[in-house]
């Protein structure tokens, strides 16, 4: 084996970097996101609002969105490996401790703390697959990451939903912590150290320097944007879906409820789709088509018809992660240097929309109605619409994507 050589499809250090940044993907949006389809449930037992329990989400992506900026100026301080251990393992324990906190507050900061570690890993994922990772093989390995946090937003959200309504929702707490453990260790034993990095000490003037590039440059600064806008949308839906579904017309209980989450699974077919659609068409196209197709799901997510809203809300889900798929990787591919910070900056926008907007609209569907909301949501779609369509010349010339 060629130490010099990164890794390629079909080796065995290829498969390896593969399974590993699928767990990681797998644990931290399994924990992100484990109280969103048990919001229900801990707005009665704590006698509060919609808006008030959405903060055990959103104290999460908080905390995730400072993390992000604390690892964009120190992020290359730290062994890649080394920090997605710490950030696995430690998010890990942070929930296991959470099933025994007695109030809404505490566990709010304990997800403020929780999101900060867990940002470790998408601080520098991105980064190591770009460093590692040889250029045919990597639309591939973001695909698998993604596709990572997928399936563990997924089955976070399914087997909190299911344990929640069977044996209690701290019970549920105690499961994602447990399985998110296990998929720390095994990364830890398995995930390949860096061959092209080396931890160097901060240079602020250095990152101040990167950031303020690409804080400054209309092509990363609409990416960005269309991220926080985007996951902003994404996550409202999910947050308030199951209050949607609990009333009226459709009355549903919590073990449908679980899987109406199955259509995340459609999440990773639009990872997979655009991966291979991207060595064949402009990325900024595929962006532009997705965001269309998510603008149409969410629209169909008006209907009162129960067939209707699911088929809405399976297209609404893929063609996020197709567009989240596609702005990622342009914002990783246009920084050739400064990815870490590069990269860092497109996550502390994606979850500072979360955070926002995933609060904030939940007070307008309390205040209004699930048509306003939804239109509100449509409204921030068409946003981000506009912005992709500014940057098809600029991605010509930076991405040389044909």
């Amino acid at each position: 084996m060629n130490l010099s050589e990164k890794a390629d499809q079909g080796s065995l250090r290829f498969r390896y970097i593969k399974l590993c940044i699928f767990f990681s993907g797998l644990s931290v949006f399994a924990q992100l996101y484990l109280f969103q389809p048990i919001l229900p449930m801990a707005a009665e037992h704590f006698k509060v609002s919609a808006g008030d329990t959405s903060l055990l989400v959103s104290s999460s992506t908080i905390g995730m969105a400072l993390g992000l900026l604390f690892f964009a100026f120190k992020a290359d301080s730290y062994s890649r490996k080394g920090l997605m251990v710490f950030s696995l393992i430690s998010s890990a324990l942070l929930t296991l401790i959470s099933t025994w906190i007695p109030s809404l507050s505490l566990l709010i900061v304990i997800g403020i703390f929780k999101g900060f570690v867990v940002s470790g890993v998408s601080a520098v994922a991105l980064a190591y697959l770009t460093e590692e990772v040889s250029t045919l093989a990597i639309p591939m390995a973001i695909s698998m990451y993604l596709s990572g946090n997928t399936i563990g937003g997924m089955s976070g959200r399914i087997l909190a939903t299911l344990i929640a309504g069977e044996f209690g929702w701290r019970n549920a707490i105690l499961v994602i912590g447990i399985e998110s453990l296990i998929l720390g260790i095994i990364f830890w034993k398995l995930f390949p150290e860096s061959r092209f990095f080396n931890p160097q000490k901060t240079d602020y003037h250095l990152k101040v320097k990167q950031m303020k590039f690409f804080l400054t440059s209309p092509y990363m600064l609409r990416l960005y944007f269309i991220a926080a806008l985007l996951m902003g949308v994404f996550v409202s839906v999910y947050n308030y879906l199951s209050f949607r579904l609990e009333g009226a017309p459709f009355f549903l209980n919590h073990f449908i409820i679980a899987f109406i989450f199955l259509m995340y699974i459609f999440g990773v077919f639009g990872t997979m789709i655009v991966g291979r659609l991207s060595k064949r068409f402009l990325m900024n196209t595929i962006l532009k088509v997705s965001i269309l197709s998510m603008l149409l799901g969410a629209f169909l997510l008006l209907s009162e018809k129960l067939y209707i809203l699911i088929f809405g809300l399976g297209l609404f889900t893929l063609s996020f992660f197709a567009a989240h798929t596609m702005a990622s990787q342009m914002a990783a591919l246009y920084a050739r240097r400064g990815k870490s910070s590069a990269t860092s900056i497109y996550w502390l926008f994606y979850y500072f929309g979360s955070s926002v907007l995933g609060s904030g609209t939940g007070y307008l569907l309390h205040a209004y109605s699930w048509n306003v909301f939804i239109a509100i949501l449509m409204i921030a779609v068409i946003t981000a619409f506009l912005l992709s369509t500014a940057n098809v010349s600029k991605e010509r010339k930076s991405t040389g994507t044909t």
